[in-house]
């Protein structure tokens, strides 16, 4: 290449380098970078214009216009200033005096909304308010006070709708918290509780009114219930007395009238305030009746609470009812446990008793008394677990695990180091799919992995289930989900581990099991990239012949998990590289993938195809085939993340590097080429392409040029396709062409770098074109 031409190569790279610049700058947040960007983006085009005249070797464009202005004198000139500026004076002043009267009417309408606000009608005041700013809209002063009657207005409605619900009076409280939702609809969630609070007041009501007339009409069930809550009530009896009242007043909790007369009564105040009972909860175990008088009281609070959620309110609202329920979960005696866990069942039936658990009891030992219930070997271990999941499933559960899991980890390490010969295998893998659930959040898979007893307890779990993988399949497939996401977490943690980990993976993808092959595959996608040794290993461990089955067998997430092993190892070594070209001659595999809808799947394979046409003899096998067009469409805009057309780019480089034939003429025929016109909405088009009638997001011409971005790393590919024989032409673009088609771009926030860089490159190769003879 001469001289003058690398110079002029050199040039035309730096100015596409500051033109990107531009565009990023004119994209910012920042008002006096954008402005300072728009400013020099002007000074450029005015000096592309200048610089045209100047060089011969352009084509010139005779810039007609439409009504060009006429020859005129010097007096008109100056006529044409002077009326010119005095309506630009008049046009101020009316402007200035619109300015004045709309000010006098804001500030009259705020004043009007001051008053307002002191009398407390905040309704009205929003409502000056608002109309003051539809006369002057840069009065700042409107917009605070509007703000403050907005807060205002929230807190009047919420204190109202209380009070109305305190006085029974509950469509008004209905309606005062729904007002709240049309102020400020962002608070949907806490109108939503305070609507079901109304709800739920409302059913109680009306329950305590028909109980009332249950008894006052002398119901014989109605009254046995308050006759035996005045018996409970009497002190100082011996246990097996309330022992026997309880059981029988159990026996009566058959209807809603009896459990309402239960709480009218105050029969929880009656049972938890009794010493002797509280006495028997806090010694249960020692003796046989006070063990006895527990269990009857769990009892009667599943009778009561059955159906009926203010009993459930009122049980779970009291005191000692927070430390009570978590401590006989975890008793020593395995009928209190059972009976104990039966009522938090109970509760966890609606969304309202979740709440109530979640917001009053005390979850760290309520989790810890359940984890312990894998030592059962029956039913209790699944009821435990399904009470768990249940509440896993809340939000309000993952905030607060995600804020206590420090005090919490210690027992889950606890459950991953159980032996799962002598565990309940459905419980243990319930449990374990809830840890696997909730490490999907960042800050908590940042914690779980952090710990590097969690993290060998996980390995120690995965080495009893290798002992017989048939038998404990569905241990080891929980327990793989919860390891594929503990390797989320980048950088790893431990490089000791992921080898580890790895290498049980790679053992693991000899299984004749599916689900266990494709999330060993997932785990080996994961930590493949931590450290060149596990590649290594893995490539002699046959990882590449396995991934090819993968492929030919389909499957979109095994696919996804097989591609990118493929991509990573074929990135790091030539042997790999040359092993999948032995195992797939023509790469038909990794085209097929090539027209998937899933672009994770298409990215990896077009990073793996740019690796193998680096081996000899590869390129030319490739020869016969639609691989340049379809990386062509890919690269241009087909594609819509840019990760995907990069690598699309950087394969076609590649591939025009290992094989001359794919440049020079072949190349200029690319260049030229237009994507091929496809109705509006007809669907998919032909080849590889996906997304219809679109053209780089946006635009209506496709960017072939993505080749020449790609061959910028190899610059003695530029002169056959740049410096033919007949264009002894500039390599600096014309200014015309580059500005027509860079202005739309330049002036559209959404216009990505790379879009720009594309449509750059399209304009200068146009510009060398056009002059061809």
């Amino acid at each position: 290449m001469a001289d003058y031409q690398e110079e002029d190569l050199q040039k035309f790279l730096k100015n596409v380098d500051e033109i990107t610049n531009l565009i990023q700058e004119m994209n910012s947040d920042d008002p006096v970078v954008r402005e300072k960007a728009v400013l020099e983006t002007e000074k450029r085009l005015q000096f592309t214009e200048e610089d045209q005249e100047e060089d011969e070797c352009r084509t010139t464009v005779d810039k007609t216009m439409i009504s060009p202005p006429q020859a005129s004198t010097k007096n008109t000139d100056e006529i044409n200033t002077e009326a010119f500026l005095a309506s630009m004076e008049k046009d101020a002043k009316e402007r200035a005096k619109r300015r004045r009267e709309n000010k006098v009417l804001a500030d009259a309408l705020k004043e009007k909304g001051n008053e307002a606000f002191v009398k407390g009608d905040y309704e009205t005041a929003i409502l000056c308010y608002s109309e003051g700013l539809e006369k002057l809209k840069d009065m700042k002063v409107l917009y605070t006070n509007r703000a403050q009657c907005d807060e205002k207005c929230t807190k009047a409605y919420f204190h109202m709708g209380k009070a109305h619900l305190a006085l029974k009076n509950y469509s008004v409280s209905r309606g005062c918290y729904q007002k709240i939702l049309e102020i400020n609809p962002q608070l949907q969630t806490q109108v939503k509780d305070y609507l079901n609070q109304v709800d739920l007041r409302e059913k109680a009501d009306l329950q305590e009114k028909e109980a009332q007339e249950a008894l006052d009409s002398g119901t014989n069930t109605a009254v046995t219930t308050k006759n035996l809550l005045e018996i409970l009530s009497k002190p100082d009896h011996i246990p097996s007395f309330y022992a026997g009242g309880i059981e029988i007043l159990t026996d009566m909790m058959k209807d809603c009238t009896e459990r309402t007369l239960f709480r009218t009564h105050n029969g929880f105040s009656i049972i938890s305030e009794n010493e002797v009972i509280r006495r028997c909860f806090s010694t249960a175990g020692k003796d046989a009746v006070e063990e006895t008088v527990c269990m009857s009281v769990l009892r009667l609070w599943q009778a009561v609470c059955s159906e009926n959620e203010e009993n459930q309110r009122l049980l779970v609202l009291r005191p000692d009812t927070g430390q009570l329920l978590p401590s006989l979960l975890a008793s020593r005696v395995p009928n209190i446990r059972q009976q104990t866990l039966a009522l938090l069942l109970q509760l966890a039936q609606t969304e309202n008793g979740r709440s109530l658990i979640m917001g009053h009891l005390d979850l760290t030992g309520l989790l810890e008394a359940l984890v312990s219930f894998l030592d059962f070997s029956d039913k209790k271990a699944n009821s435990a677990m399904g009470l768990l999941t249940d509440l896993a499933l809340e939000e309000r559960f993952q905030v607060w695990f995600q804020a206590s899991l420090p005090d919490v980890l210690l027992a889950l390490t606890g459950v991953l180091k159980r032996d799962p010969k002598v565990t309940n295998t459905s419980a243990l893998c319930q449990c374990i799919a809830i840890m696997g659930n909730l490490s999907a959040e960042a800050a908590t898979r940042r914690q779980m992995s952090a710990s590097e007893e969690f993290r060998d307890a996980c390995l120690g779990l995965m080495a009893k289930c290798e002992e017989d993988v048939d038998l404990f399949r569905e241990v080891m497939y929980t327990l793989l989900g919860l390891m594929m996401n503990l390797c989320l977490q980048s950088p790893c943690v431990s490089e000791v581990w992921a080898m580890e980990v790895s290498r049980k993976c790679l053992s693991l993808l000899n299984s004749q099991d599916g689900g266990i092959l494709t999330r060993a595959a997932g785990i080996l996608s994961r930590t493949l990239s931590s450290s060149l040794k596990i590649v290594e290993e893995a490539l002699r461990a046959g990882v590449v012949k396995k991934m090819i089955k993968f492929l030919k067998a389909g499957g979109q997430t095994a696919s996804r998990y097989a591609v990118k092993i493929l991509a990573i190892c074929t990135n790091s070594y030539h042997e790999a590289r040359e092993e999948l070209i032995r195992l797939d001659k023509k790469l038909g595999v990794l085209m097929q993938l090539l027209g998937s809808e899933d672009e994770i799947l298409v990215g990896n394979a077009t990073l793996c195809l740019g690796n193998c046409v680096e081996v000899p003899h590869v390129a030319s096998s490739l020869l016969t085939t639609d691989i340049v067009p379809v990386l062509l469409k890919l690269a241009g805009g087909d594609a819509q993340k840019t990760a995907v057309q990069l690598n699309a780019g950087i394969a076609l480089g590649k591939l025009c590097t290992a094989e001359p034939r794919c440049t020079a003429r072949q190349g200029a025929q690319l260049l030229l080429w237009r994507k091929p016109p496809h109705p509006q909405g007809t669907g998919e088009s032909s080849g590889c392409s996906r997304r219809g009638n679109t053209v780089m997001g946006q635009g209506s011409f496709w960017a072939p040029t993505a080749v020449v971005f790609s061959l910028f790393h190899s610059r003695s590919l530029l002169q056959p396709l740049l410096f033919l024989p007949l264009l002894p032409l500039p390599l600096t673009p014309s200014p015309l062409l580059s500005v027509s088609f860079l202005s739309p771009l330049l002036f559209q926030k959404q216009t990505s770098p790379a879009s720009f860089f594309f449509f750059f490159f399209f304009a200068w190769d146009l510009s060398v074109w056009e002059n061809v003879p």
